[in-house]
């Protein structure tokens, strides 16, 4: 009997994984998770950016706060923050990483591109995530005005209704120059912050991929953002948690803080901004970087398999 050998049927291994943007949602995902760390730190700051007077310390305006209205006080104006984060945030990462990968592809983007997308994502993060945002400063600083000024909002979604129905809808967009200029400032200086500490990480001191290189590059990216952002965000504070606005240009309100108050007084709460930017930021760039893991190792080659089939 004549054998008939027949080829070893091998299966032949998948392609290569090419570099692809992560999943539009992940940042803001990852941005969520670190909003229940940082949410009390967050009150505490906007409560010291709208002060006239010279602020306690943070670790006592807090006991204060719990003490007198308790733990749930902390928290008050969560939904906003997390809504803020599910608009504001997941465009931020969303088109940041989109827009890398359409100026650079797989390569290595270079700085000047890493300002260009990081620009482009800020400008309009900060646009979209304008009204939760006004919603959300509100929320957290009504614990602070006398009980006759106090707006109450139940939640985020309730926050806006009432706003379009009692003021108008364009109160929504209060502060839009300054938030958007913020939240351009927030993206370079996070963001781009992130990947340019990260490459100095990886390629010039030697460090691995992890968690301790994740952690540092985060935190020091998250010291450059509080510092940059400092002066927006006290101004962008004030307007948005006015009762009126009376127009002027957020520059000319920096010029009139720094003539009455002080040149001190545009850092105002650095010290609790950082306290709530530095874990926030640490916070969403580790899970960020476990979701990317995550979908790298499992979801993108089971899709691909499909594929395939």
């Amino acid at each position: 009997m004549s054998k008939h050998t027949t080829p070893s049927q091998t299966t032949a291994p998948p392609p290569p994984l090419a570099a692809a943007p992560q999943p539009f949602w992940f940042g803001g995902a990852a941005s969520c998770v670190a909003t229940f760390v940082s949410h009390p730190f967050d009150l505490t700051k906007v409560q010291y950016a709208t002060r006239s007077l010279r602020p306690t310390r943070m670790v006592k305006t807090m006991w204060t706060i719990y003490h007198t209205e308790g733990v749930r006080a902390l928290y008050s104006g969560l939904s906003a923050s997390l809504l803020r984060q599910g608009t504001y945030s997941t465009i931020r990462f969303g088109l940041y990483d989109r827009f890398k990968w359409m100026v650079a592809g797989d390569k290595k983007p270079t700085f000047s591109q890493l300002l260009i997308c990081s620009t482009a994502a800020g400008i309009l993060g900060g646009a979209f995530g304008n009204p939760s945002d006004v919603v959300n400063v509100r929320m957290q600083n009504d614990g602070q005005l006398p009980p006759a000024e106090r707006r109450n909002y139940r939640n985020a979604i309730d926050g806006m209704i009432r706003i379009c129905r009692e003021e108008s809808p364009r109160v929504l967009l209060r502060g839009l120059g300054s938030s958007t200029n913020r939240a351009v400032l927030m993206t370079v200086s996070q963001m781009a912050s992130y990947d340019v500490f990260k490459d100095l990480f990886l390629g010039k001191l030697g460090w691995k991929e992890g968690l301790p290189t994740h952690f540092a590059t985060s935190l020091l990216a998250g010291l450059v953002a509080t510092t940059v952002c400092a002066p927006l965000d006290v101004v962008k504070t004030r307007i948005m948690s006015a009762h009126a606005h009376d127009g002027k240009h957020p520059l000319r309100i920096m010029l009139h803080m720094v003539k009455t108050e002080g040149f001190g007084s545009l850092f105002r709460g650095w010290m609790p901004a950082f306290v709530r930017l530095g874990p926030h930021t640490i916070v969403t760039f580790m899970v960020l970087e476990r979701m990317r893991e995550w979908h790298t190792q499992w979801i993108r080659p089971a899709n691909q398999t499909l594929e395939t089939l």
